[in-house]
């Protein structure tokens, strides 16, 4: 059997890429390990309408709710802020339906899609998988995190997941609460799906997930649990090459996700466009130059603000609860003011800029990071 493309992984990033090479006018095969594209869920699903109309899709009604209308942000002390978030018009979408929508996209343009069939090595004419051997032209690595697991596990947290339902859910309230004892370097994590339902995470370094967002889910109130997922996250930003001879990386397993937060469903969406639009100028002119576009293109719209979010997090890396409560005792309403009604939710590090007041007198924050604040505010 031949394809001009076998892409493995049947997410966003892989389902795009596809999506372009068909619509190109070539052959493509989207190979998924599991039994359903857009399971397991592992992603919290928040995205921008304006991120995901650059992606080249308008969501089904099935595939979001609500938009999200606010954002509390918590201390370690308690202390809690607000933003609004109505101007930045981030929604909550269902990512099992928002990749069944990109899957119908790509086969509508001419792609071919399998499930439950997984890759098993590169050969010399294509790939092996678990069905059956495939000639090909051109891989495309789109598998996620677990790509990256066996390079370098420095970038790796682990994360739990949890799809609950519990009355102190509200549909229009995204939590997020920083604890460096408990969640260190990340932060735990509820997104809500509707009233009363929604996604409660956490990850952290070093931490024992399992025992960790139980001990939170207990002290947040009564709850039930109808969904359970334990998944790794990258957040140690793009990986050196996204090319690498016949092998093309995109979404999660190229790095592509934020970070600070992980998400990564506009900038690893844009990975696989990028990508698959470079894959449909390589077969027509054989010219392996043309996918070096692939990587050009998506360093220029996400690289400057992948390079900051990487000082971001060095930052919370760096400090303690104490320093958080300070910082948060620093915040003023004219600072959330301006969050609230100026900043992007796919380039937010501004917003973490005016949060930590680094532009301001906070000394504490700033000589944390010494020099390097220079990159963080500029």
């Amino acid at each position: 059997m031949y394809y001009d493309v076998v892409v493995a992984g049947g997410s966003v990033a892989g389902l795009l890429c596809a999506r372009e090479i068909a619509s190109g006018g070539f052959s493509v095969l989207v190979i998924e390990e599991d039994y359903e594209i857009g399971t397991p869920e592992h992603c919290g699903g928040l995205v921008s309408l304006a991120g995901l109309q650059e992606l080249g899709v308008i969501p089904f009604r099935k595939t979001f709710d609500h938009l999200v209308q606010s954002a509390e942000i918590t201390a370690p002390n308690g202390k809690t802020i607000t933003l609004d978030s109505k101007n930045q018009k981030v929604v909550e979408i269902s990512r099992r339906e928002l990749d069944k929508q990109i899957a119908f996209q790509a086969q509508k343009s001419g792609a071919t899609i399998k499930v439950k069939t997984s890759f098993q090595e590169l050969t010399d004419s294509g790939v092996r998988t678990s069905d059956e051997n495939i000639d090909c032209k051109l891989f495309v690595d789109a598998r996620g995190v677990s790509s990256l697991i066996h390079k370098d596990r420095t970038g790796i947290l682990s994360s739990a997941q949890y799809e609950i339902y519990a009355d102190w859910i509200h549909k229009d309230k995204v939590e997020v609460i920083f604890d460096q004892e408990r969640f260190p370097g990340f932060f735990a994590w509820v997104i809500p799906s509707s009233d009363g339902r929604g996604k409660v995470g956490v990850a952290g370094k070093g931490i024992n997930v399992a025992n960790t967002i139980d001990s939170f889910l207990k002290e947040k109130g009564e709850y039930s649990t109808i969904r359970k997922i334990y998944a790794p996250i990258w957040i140690k930003g793009p990986i050196e090459k996204f090319v690498d001879g016949k092998t093309v990386i995109v979404g999660d397993a190229a790095g592509q996700a934020k970070p600070t937060t992980a998400g990564g469903i506009f900038s690893s969406g844009m990975g696989g466009v990028f990508a698959g639009k470079s894959i449909v100028e390589f077969l027509k002119t054989n010219d392996s130059s043309k996918l070096d576009s692939y990587q050009k293109n998506w360093t220029e719209r996400f690289g400057k603000e992948f390079e900051k979010q990487l000082f971001a997090r060095k930052l919370l890396e760096r400090i303690d609860n104490k320093t958080i409560n300070t910082i948060f005792e620093s915040i003023t309403p004219e600072i959330l003011k301006d969050i609230s009604e100026k900043d992007d939710f796919d380039f937010h590090t501004s917003s973490v800029v005016k949060l930590l007041g680094l532009r301001g007198s906070l000394k504490t924050a700033q000589s944390l990071i010494g020099s390097e604040i220079k990159k963080l505010v500029g």
